[in-house]
């Protein structure tokens, strides 16, 4: 086909909001919706569902809310919906799917891929010695889960059979989109160029609202907050594509708020790895076409890599967060000392009751700015603060018995406290299981053609042929030298956030921070005063790893890259910031020097 490809990106994660399928499924022309439900860490708790209930481990909410609110409207309006909201069990969400249009009367075709599961290879991969991608440590003994990332083709597959919802495992997130594009063009496994703009489309629409104006560096420009719309795409075909989002909506659409999302959990630009295609980002160009709509284009493609990434799960004990919030003068020094104190306390209940020390204990005070670091500010008149004890043990029980504790605070030490926060007022802090990530590479052919079930009829997916894994990317690539200005003494310092906007994002312990130049001249001087040593000095209190900066100057952005940057990520971590979202913030508050004369051309708030 040639017509245009009209797709809108409904969901970005398992909590997300019920307003974009809202908005999607009455945009004029609408042909694919597509959702995201699987983050890195979804399926530990997806495999402790289906533990419990053979019939469960999908994301209940796309069939019970969304598809029961919109799959009428899809049916009579033509619109195809791909997701990934089968998780561990694509079969039962299908299933579910047909149970639910027998209750409301629609009777489109749905689909389901099957070929990611890989538990059944984690005793021959341990045999084999196979170690952590990112950390080198041995296979734990007992996995959860282990999945392979699929790529697009099965979705392509089903959708050239007649799905009109298609339903898959764990794939990469922007396989959803890609697919839709294969099949509604149909283009070859080799067009590399095209599946990287595909992908390109797919890695914009798979976080929902955060192209559209969402966490978006200059906030307060964001109107509209209430009523956000959720990211519209208009594909050519040839590798360029427009982004928008539908009339009468909130939020934003502008080159800094779609540039934002291109390199969000992104690495090298130059070598994106997906399972169709290594991307290549680094000159994607993206321009104001009309308010609230941009064009991109410059995305480059090349052979993928004849492996798969693999992520697994499994439980490594337990842990339990606990709050108390503390209100009056010396706010932030008596949190830190009701954090402190119940921390003391309950080593020496456990200790006495037989049980071990914690494993792993972090006190926080939120409002001290503790994340921060070195760099927080003052805070000593402060008048609220959170006491915030994160402590993690092997022993369910053990923790039971810290929860229990920690409701004493709110009378027996500082004034001005409450034990718990509103949802545990009159209980205690849940103690849950505390989920780690194993991920390794795995070569495509040792896992069985991928699948598509549609109808009784079982399709396999042949997979064209990969290249051996490409060697590591260089540590550093430099962005280029500042150019000629005036003297050092008429520059002055300013945080970076006058000269540029930023992101971060996670991939297991790591994050990413992508900083963008406001101006294109801007960036050889934010080049010059934030490289990967200034970056690791500046974050040394949160990174335990090394920084890799790279280059994308169609994007006139650095993307730096911190490894082991977040007390191992998810759920595994006890910051109060798991994922990193705020490091972009902390970076943003860097100095940087420029000549003064460049200052009123920052065009920053």
């Amino acid at each position: 086909m040639t017509t245009p490809a009209i797709l809108g990106g409904a969901c970005a994660f398992i909590g997300d909001s019920i307003l974009g399928p809202r908005q999607l499924v009455q945009v004029p022309g609408m042909q694919y919706l597509v959702f995201d439900y699987l983050s890195e860490m979804t399926l530990s708790s997806m495999a402790r569902a289906k533990a419990r209930d053979p019939a469960q481990g999908w994301a209940n909410d796309f069939v019970d809310v969304a598809l029961a609110e919109i799959l009428p409207a899809c049916a009579a309006a033509g619109i195809r919906l791909v997701a990934n909201a089968g998780g561990l069990n694509p079969r039962a969400c299908a299933e579910a799917i047909d149970a639910l249009q027998r209750r409301i009367g629609t009777t489109l075709k749905v689909a389901w891929v099957e070929g990611d599961d890989c538990l059944d290879l984690v005793g021959p991969l341990r045999a084999e010695g196979v170690v952590d991608f990112y950390t080198g440590a041995p296979m734990p003994k007992d996995l959860d889960s282990a999945n392979a990332y699929l790529g697009a083709l099965p979705i392509a597959r089903a959708l050239d059979m007649g799905a009109d919802v298609v339903i898959t495992g764990r794939i990469v997130d922007s396989a959803t989109t890609l697919g839709a594009l294969i099949h509604h063009f149909g283009w070859r496994a080799d067009e590399f160029d095209r599946l990287a703009a595909g992908s390109l489309a797919g890695h914009l629409l798979e976080c929902g609202a955060q192209a559209t104006g969402g966490i978006h560096t200059d906030w307060e420009d964001v109107p509209d907050w209430e009523n956000i719309g959720y990211p519209v795409i208009a594909f050519d075909g040839d590798g360029r594509f427009s982004l928008g989002k539908p009339e009468g909506t909130g939020g934003i659409v502008r080159v800094s708020t779609v540039a934002e999302q291109v390199l969000y959990e992104v690495g090298d630009p130059a070598n994106y790895m997906l399972p169709d295609v290594i991307c290549d980002f680094t000159d994607v160009r993206i321009e104001q076409e009309a308010p609230d709509r941009v064009r991109v284009s410059g995305a480059r493609g090349r052979r993928p890599s004849d492996s798969y990434k693999v992520s697994a799960t499994y439980q490594d004990g337990f842990r339990c967060v606990a709050q108390v919030s503390v209100f009056g003068l010396d706010a932030i020094r008596k949190a830190r000392r009701t954090g402190e104190a119940l921390c003391n306390r309950a080593r020496t209940l456990l200790a006495r009751a037989g049980y071990g020390d914690f494993d792993k204990t972090a006190v926080t005070v939120i409002g001290a700015e503790d994340g921060y670091g070195p760099h927080a500010g003052g805070g000593a008149a402060l008048r609220e603060a959170v006491a915030r004890v994160a402590v993690v043990h092997a022993s369910d029980t053990a923790l039971d018995l810290f929860a229990r504790e920690s409701r004493a605070c709110g009378v027996s030490w500082a004034p001005g406290s409450t034990a718990g926060s509103a949802l545990t007022l009159n209980g205690k802090p849940a103690v849950e299981p505390r989920y780690r990530l194993f991920t390794c590479l795995l070569a495509k052919s040792r896992l069985p053609a991928p699948s598509v079930i549609l109808g009784g009829e079982r399709s396999q997916v042949e997979l064209p042929p990969g290249r051996a894994q490409p060697t590591p990317p260089p540590p550093s690539q430099a962005a280029p030298a500042p150019a000629p200005g005036p003297a050092p003494d008429d520059w002055v310092e300013v945080p970076l956030i006058r000269l540029a906007y930023a992101r971060s994002g996670d991939k297991g312990d790591h994050s990413n921070v992508a900083i963008f130049a406001r101006r294109p001249e801007l960036l050889p001087y934010i080049a010059r005063a934030i490289d990967e040593r200034t970056l690791a000095g500046y974050l040394a209190h949160l990174v335990r790893g090394d920084v890799r900066r790279y280059h994308a100057p169609g994007l006139n952005a650095l993307n730096f890259v911190l490894q082991h940057a977040l007390d191992g990520g998810g759920p595994t971590s006890l910051r109060t910031d798991p994922l990193g979202k705020g490091m972009a913030q902390m970076v943003l508050g860097m100095p940087v020097r420029v000549p003064a004369a460049m200052l009123p051309a920052a065009g920053a708030p």
